[in-house]
């Protein structure tokens, strides 16, 4: 407990919390209580005001990971209290839903927090990974085109400019952010109807929220935004049968795609005895990986809020902005991107 009050001491450091600021934590149920208690003792220790807010156990959700449902959508003073924070620890994982978006926007910061300490601490946030994070938001903010290709024939072409670059490196110190601890990459979405191309999934590929590699190639035709086909062997009917699972055509819809950056991520960690549980936000900040997601880009302002959701992390891709190079065979190439000694 002493290691993890310490480590959340540092993160709220890092989240420029000071005295006199109002920390809020959020759990529910009895997840990550244990988290709770260290991040309100650090919180204290700074001198901010903390509380726990817990909200009730979470009922069933049918199998399915349903992002943007949260336990907040029936308690509107929870949310009122949330709004009245300088920052928000979420335990519980708001992101893309309606409730986070509504914090936000008062100004509240969000650090959501749910990795296992093994990875918080391993993957622990510095300024030098947000410095090189803000250069890829630099790159994106100023290009029109992102395009990915890898050796089994992915060459899928984004139109960007519609939607914002999103940085996310582990903390939060600037009124209304959100960000993720651990994390480590940027990424921005295509024009509604501005993505078009082939991507196929190799062997070793990362299905997320699944949790698992891929096994055999997978080829998916996206056309004007949407996925269109998606063909292959197991991979491919367990990736279709789960989005046909949330009967909803937007969970075909193109959303986010960026790159990793943090150098510390391992492409490995989803395998057991060494996988610690949590979401996978390792193998989504893994240095020089490309993830596009599929699903909801209401977090980018768009549209599509559907509940089905998935990031899928590929390996040994070519990425590039107005057709200069970013990414070459899984490696970053631009200069001010590489940490020090890479």
């Amino acid at each position: 407990m002493e290691f993890l009050t310490e480590l959340c001491r540092k993160q709220l450091e890092l989240s420029a919390v000071h005295e006199e600021e109002r920390v809020v934590v959020l759990s529910q149920g009895n997840e990550r209580l244990e988290y709770a208690d260290a991040f309100l003792s650090a919180a204290r220790s700074l001198g901010a005001h903390a509380y726990h807010l817990r909200l009730p156990a979470p009922e069933g959700s049918g199998g399915n990971w349903s992002v943007g449902e949260s336990g907040l959508a029936a308690n509107p003073e929870a949310v009122e209290a949330l709004k009245r924070a300088d920052m928000v620890v979420d335990l519980v994982f708001l992101l893309f839903s309606e409730e986070q978006f509504a914090v936000q926007n008062t100004g509240t910061r969000i650090l959501t927090t749910v990795e296992p300490v093994e990875l918080l601490a391993r993957l622990f946030p510095t300024r030098e990974l947000r410095e090189r994070v803000e250069v890829g938001q630099e790159l994106l903010t100023k290009s029109s085109t992102l395009r990915f290709t890898n050796a089994l024939g992915t060459d899928v072409v984004y139109q960007l400019g519609r939607y914002p670059a999103v940085t996310e490196y582990g903390y939060t110190d600037e009124p209304g952010r959100w960000d993720h601890w651990p994390s480590g990459f940027v990424f921005t979405g295509g024009t509604d109807e501005g993505v078009d191309g082939r991507i196929v999934l190799s062997p070793g590929d990362v299905l997320l929220p699944f949790n698992s590699f891929v096994r055999s190639p997978v080829e998916i035709t996206v056309e004007q935004g949407f996925i269109t086909d998606i063909r292959g062997d197991l991979d491919a009917k367990l990736l279709s049968s789960y989005i046909e699972s949330f009967e909803d055509p937007r969970g075909y819809g193109m959303s986010h795609v960026g790159w990793g950056l943090n150098q510390h991520a391992h492409w490995h960690g989803l395998l057991p005895p060494t996988f610690p549980g949590g979401m996978g936000m390792e193998p989504r900040a893994v240095y020089g990986n490309v993830m596009f997601s599929i699903g909801p880009n209401n977090e980018l302002g768009g549209p599509n809020d559907t509940p089905c959701h998935f990031d899928i992390p590929m390996r040994d891709c070519d990425l590039y902005l107005d057709d200069e190079p970013v990414v070459r065979g899984g490696d970053v190439v631009v200069p001010e991107m590489r940490p020090a000694g890479r």
